[in-house]
């Protein structure tokens, strides 16, 4: 019994010593307007969905990111998009973002360089961060399921002390 507690504890200890800090960066919007993460940031969690047109799963998630954005901004949650979308397909995002009526910022990363420092392999891949910048939630792909998923875990951290 105590080796299996001593396993949990040194995975515990593992993961919070690899959690990501995320740090400032800088990327431009749909508009071709350059947007700081701590301007967008919410004040309580941050949740960053990195997405991109031809992903599927990706498109299934956007109508319930948008419900979350409703939902939780007044509790200090606010919700970044980053597009994927290389030279090939970033002009198709604007368009998306307007017909599906996003209703949080999208940034564009058509370099993928984000995607590298944050080591993301998966599209779509979630991340919650809190207030100190930490991701605190980790969350790859999207089915139906997911999104309640994701509600229990905001509301589990906004709950904590």
């Amino acid at each position: 019994m105590l080796k299996y507690f001593i396993q949990i504890c040194l995975v515990f200890v593992v993961i919070n010593a690899n959690a990501q800090i995320i740090k400032n960066f800088k990327l431009e919007d749909t508009q071709s307007v350059t947007q700081e993460y701590n301007a967008l940031k919410g004040e309580k969690l941050t949740i960053i969905d990195f997405w991109a047109t031809w992903c599927k799963p990706c498109l299934k998630a956007i109508p319930e990111l948008i419900k979350l954005q409703d939902e939780y901004k007044s509790k200090g949650v606010n919700l970044i998009g980053i597009s994927c979308d290389g030279p090939r397909s970033v002009s198709k995002v604007a368009p998306l973002v307007q017909t599906l009526g996003v209703n949080y910022p999208v940034l564009l990363d058509f370099n993928n360089d984000l995607l590298r420092d944050y080591n993301i392999s998966n599209l779509p891949t979630l991340l919650i961060v809190n207030s100190a910048n930490k991701v605190v939630y980790f969350h790859e792909g999207f089915n139906s399921e997911d999104a309640i998923e994701i509600r229990k875990k905001l509301e589990a951290l906004l709950n904590e002390k």
